[in-house]
């Protein structure tokens, strides 16, 4: 009773505010070390490609939480479990921070995963049952801040912390702000009757298992395919069978036993079904150009990591323009056309990027950038409102953690898919330049002149012919590579257009307004 009188006299920001800040932190901390893989592979006397299973593990563990999260609340109590998931992932980051070799780091970085991949869907959880009916859109658009800033922030904290300090600060600075959501958590957040009143049974380790090693399979082939030549290699072709078996074993297991760790059966509310397909491809588009910007401007035009990283500050200035406006638009407008013109946005930004080239300047990507974080402000907030505006309360907690795997898991195939495409695109392109390398080309010809005056004023004209020559073949490279970015680019704006018309199943959601108070 007293615990029901206490809740009840929180206000709900003060709960948005606890939630929302693990929750940023665990964003912020799968993104911030991409910048830095070099720096600690250096400093661990480990090669690059080693480096990055600081970050493969992180996401692994992070992804098998994720689903099971509803179960650990309603066993051990959702207020228990998320302060221990953020004690967990705090003390984890400080562990990361003092690992002595890279196996240490890897290790600390899978209990960091684990303990971070429950935030999400409990956070989400908690603002949609703390705020009434008629807040959801607002409560969303907090939460939206949260998620969408700290994917934008993690690459250019990185950089600037690795470059000035150490990288080893990108994991101690968690301690404090894990401390402060730990007291605001405690202070601020309950558990509601019908956690309070569950009865989950015991865990389904069988499932648990599938579901690890589904997911676990599946990221190992998504994060070393490509170097791999993917299925001409034997390993990926039986890791892929593993990972095909394992989740169909899972699905069955789920839907035929009694006490899920995720429960499918979610799946009937169309809405849920139809935004989590939506939300799959909006991840998509926002981690696609996190990772191919980076490499574009860093691989091709010479930037570092912090000015790679600063270029994408104009997506969050795009989301902070439209967040405040969209939260009260969707009690009052029909949420599907902002999902629409969210979309809309998306697929313009990514073909604004589509139209650069090798001699592009900063200015040209300022605009794309924003209309994009525009987009994703405009459709994600509806998209989460709408998919789980439909549920039981005790639907929630498992609904929420269905919702953020297939955001998370969307974003990696999404990421591996697109290099892949990049890479093989690059080595298409290459392959039709090079036909116009031939003494019959008067441009090759006027080319050859023009870069040899300029070289032979350096070096002298004995060794200008075979300099120049090489410095015509880079080029053509980089064409090659600009163009396959190109096609990366357009092909998110054609998938953007192409989903706008599911946004017409989804059904309106009607927003119930709150009982008077006497």
């Amino acid at each position: 009773m007293k615990v029901l009188k206490a809740q009840a006299h929180v206000n709900p920001w003060l709960i948005a505010i606890a939630v929302i800040v693990p929750t940023f932190l665990e964003m912020l901390d799968s993104t911030i070390v991409s910048v830095s893989l070099n720096h600690i592979a250096g400093n661990l006397s480990a090669t690059t490609t080693e480096a990055t299973w600081v970050q493969t593990s992180y996401l692994i563990s992070n992804a098998v939480v994720l689903p099971a999260a509803a179960w650990f609340s309603s066993f051990y109590g959702r207020k228990r479990f998320l302060l221990a998931c953020i004690a967990i992932f705090t003390l984890a980051s400080c562990v990361c921070g003092a690992a002595p070799s890279l196996g240490v780091l890897i290790l600390a970085r899978i209990v960091q995963g684990a303990g971070g991949g429950a935030l999400q869907p409990l956070s989400q959880a908690i603002l949609f049952e703390s705020f009434p009916p008629d807040k959801h859109g607002v409560a969303m658009a907090a939460y939206g801040m949260g998620v969408l800033t700290a994917p934008v922030l993690g690459p250019v904290l990185g950089g600037w912390v690795t470059d000035d300090y150490s990288w080893r600060w990108l994991f101690y600075m968690n301690m404090p702000m894990g401390l402060a959501a730990m007291w605001l958590c405690r202070r601020f957040v309950f558990d509601p009757p019908y956690i309070r009143a569950a009865k989950p049974g015991q865990i389904d380790g069988l499932g648990f298992g599938l579901l690890a090693l589904w997911l676990g399979t599946l990221q190992i082939i998504l994060d070393k395919g490509q170097d791999a030549d993917w299925f001409a290699a034997v390993w990926v072709r039986w890791f892929a069978l593993i990972s095909v078996a394992a989740f169909i074993g899972f699905v069955i297991r789920q839907l035929s036993g009694a006490h899920p760790i995720a429960d499918l059966r979610i799946f009937k509310d169309r809405n849920f079904t139809v935004g989590t397909l939506l939300i799959s491809v909006a991840a998509v588009v926002i981690y696609g150009p996190l990772t191919l910007l980076p490499l574009l401007l860093q691989g091709l035009m010479g930037y570092g990591a912090l000015d790679s990283g600063m270029t994408q500050v104009w997506r969050e200035v795009g989301s902070i323009l439209v967040v405040p406006v969209v939260g009260p638009l969707v009690n009052r407008v029909d949420n599907r056309k902002l999902i629409i013109g969210g979309f809309l946005l998306l697929g313009l930004s990514s073909w604004g990027y589509g139209g650069i080239n090798l001699e592009f300047a900063r200015l040209d990507l300022v605009w794309p950038t924003i209309i994009q974080g525009m987009g994703l402000g405009l459709c994600m907030i509806p998209l989460m409102t709408v998919a789980l505006g439909m549920l039981k309360k005790e639907q929630m907690g498992n609904a929420t953690g269905i919702f953020a795997l297939a955001r998370n898991l969307a974003g990696s195939v999404g990421i591996a898919l697109l290099v892949t495409f990049q890479t093989r695109a690059a080595q298409s392109y290459q392959a039709f330049l090079v036909t116009h390398l031939t003494p019959y080309d008067t441009a090759l010809h006027q080319a050859q002149q023009s870069v040899h005056a300029a070289v032979a004023a350096q070096v002298g004209p004995m060794q200008a012919a075979g300099l120049s020559d090489g410095a015509i073949y880079r080029e053509l490279l980089r064409q090659s590579q600009m163009l396959s970015y190109i096609d990366d680019f357009r092909w998110l704006a054609v998938i953007c257009f192409l989903v706008i018309p599911l946004a017409i199943l989804l059904k309106k959601v009607v927003v119930k307004e709150p009982m008077p108070a006497h």
